[in-house]
């Protein structure tokens, strides 16, 4: 076979911040700090530092391989980490916080961490978990000496203090593009967290279709809010992306209430801010409350949503009240995440706001890269017609083909398909749309009802804040919907009342039997609805008739 005169470079993660500080030295990473102040540098100050902690790992004797842990929120020392580990050619290790503490110990055990590098908010944490990863050899506060706090951490190591005493004359070594380049573990809610192991190459690959136009369409004239954590899915992949496109960052660090993430979007200009809905509810209850007039104060253009599925009335207040177009993603941990982007087509133009909430409702077309098909219970290919469901399953060069250190597993099918465990309809344009996850979906008398798109419908009520639906028990269809609902401060609603909201929004026989109403929704680490935990709270509920 004639091979092409191209030259072989291997697409290295230390590749992007070079790119960054070279051609786009001057753009900013806006950090809101632990220790309080904001903060700001540039790629050119990130990727000296970066440089900084590659030499200080270096010298405290990490290897190729050597995974090192972060316990840390959104800003500048976090992407450092992320450029100087991976840099060097070990493994940056995100572990979210949010974990429950025998967890994050599985976890840290499980990777095998070397190093831990923890924000001061984490303190306490460290402070049991250092008792029981003895495997880790210290642990790295990031902050500087004047901030350092009295605990009981041994050997306890100071983040500046350690670049401080670290050169920033660093060549970033080249290796194989397909060297492990970071790990995540999912948030499932049985069973241990599993790993998911990304490469160099993945990474790479990942950010030029973030990047693209029918991606996520990051380039250097947008300033991004990354609401989205840099532990959950490396923040979708978007440190790795503003480098490559020189996109403006601003890390809003712990504080993600409602007031806290306007006051940012408004002080920085933001374009483009990415999160998961349960952040945008807090920002919108707090745009409601407080009577603030965003579509005049902010110049925020688009809304990235994802992590679970984007709520309809969320789309279209976005739309109405802030002037922001809603972009539907979707994506996984296991897929480094993004998987489809719900822009609009040509033949889209035209479509009244009504018209275009309902293809924003779906989680979109698959961007270059993903191949997806749905299938029936026995493996059979469905059709492609918009209303077909069936189990979605995945393939492409930044999608896992197995779990760290799980031997002996079996992941993909015959043609190298990974299933999602969500249940999905694919129409003749490429628009896929979830209804379910597989172990979600409700099955009356045989047909399957979607607890999402319930729980979109019931949340467009304007005293409801926050829906969930789940399966309960009936003699005659085996299961009949559950709608669960926390009502908004200060508003009454009756069950009557929700299900008179929900008539000729669902089909009929998809109607819930009984609302049941409560003050708070449980949330997994990742802030989707904890599903497991609510059939756990309504165990022995029955059903009107049931």
């Amino acid at each position: 076979m004639l091979q092409g005169l191209m030259q072989d470079r291997p697409l290295l993660i230390s590749s992007l911040i070079e790119h960054a500080a070279r051609f786009h030295s001057q753009a900013e990473i806006v950090s809101r700090t632990c220790e309080g102040p904001m903060h700001r540098c540039t790629y050119a100050d990130i990727g000296r530092r970066a440089k900084r902690v590659a030499n200080a790992l270096s010298g405290l004797g990490v290897a190729t391989g050597d995974r090192i842990a972060t316990l840390a929120w959104n800003g500048y020392r976090h992407m450092e980490l992320y450029y100087g580990v991976s840099g060097m050619g070990a493994v940056l290790h995100t572990i979210n916080p949010r974990l429950f503490p025998e967890q994050v110990e599985y976890i840290v055990r499980h990777a095998e961490d070397r190093f831990v590098f923890f924000d001061l908010s984490f303190v306490p944490l460290i402070e049991k978990l250092a008792q029981a990863a003895t495997g880790v050899r210290a642990f790295v506060l990031m902050t500087d000496r004047a901030h350092l706090p009295e605990c009981d951490i041994p050997g306890l190591l100071c983040y500046e203090d350690l670049l401080a005493a670290a050169s920033d004359e660093y060549e970033w070594p080249q290796f194989d593009e397909h060297t492990a380049s970071s790990l995540c573990y999912t948030s499932g809610t049985t069973g241990n967290p599993k790993g998911v192991l990304y490469s160099h190459r993945s990474s790479v690959l990942h950010s030029w279709a973030a990047c693209a136009a029918d991606g996520l369409g990051i380039g250097a004239a947008e300033t991004l809010l990354l609401v989205v954590p840099m532990f959950h899915v490396n923040a979708w992949g978007m440190p790795y992306a503003g480098a490559m496109s020189g996109a403006r960052l601003v890390m809003p660090g712990p504080a993600l209430d409602g007031r806290s993430v306007y006051e940012l979007l408004r002080a920085e200009k933001v374009t483009l801010a990415l999160g998961v809905p349960t952040v945008w509810l807090m920002l919108l209850q707090h745009v409601e409350a407080s009577g603030l007039r965003p579509k005049e104060e902010l110049c925020l253009r688009r809304v990235v949503i994802g992590g679970s599925s984007a709520p309809r009335a969320m789309s279209e207040c976005f739309e109405t009240q802030f002037g922001a177009f809603v972009v539907h993603a979707w994506g996984m941990t296991e897929m480094s995440p993004v998987g489809t982007v719900c822009n609009l087509l040509p033949k889209h133009q035209g479509y009244t706001l009504e018209q275009r909430l309902t293809v924003q409702e779906k989680q979109g077309r698959a961007i270059y890269g993903v191949e997806m098909k749905v299938v029936d219970d026995d493996g059979r290919r469905l059709p492609h017609d918009g209303r077909t469901a069936g189990h979605l399953l995945v393939r492409g060069p930044w999608i896992t083909s197995g779990y760290y250190r799980e031997a002996g597993q079996d992941l993909l099918d015959a043609d190298g398909f990974f299933d999602t465990g969500d249940v999905a309809t694919i129409d003749a344009d490429g628009y896929m749309q979830i209804t379910d996850r597989a172990k979600d979906v409700i099955k009356s008398g045989g047909e399957w009802i979607s607890s999402i798109t319930l729980e979109n419908a019931a949340i467009a009520h304007p005293a409801v804040a926050e829906a969930a639906v789940i399966a309960a028990a009936h003699d005659k269809w085996q299961e009949r919907p559950l709608l669960i609902i926390v009502r908004k401060p200060g508003q009454t609603l009756t069950r009557d009342e929700m299900l008179q909201f929900l008539q000729g929004k669902v089909a009929n026989w998809w109607i819930p039997d009984d609302v049941a109403f409560v003050h708070e929704l449980p949330h997994t680490a990742t802030g989707k609805l904890h599903k497991l935990r609510l059939r756990e709270m309504f165990r022995d509920y029955r059903l009107p008739g049931g």
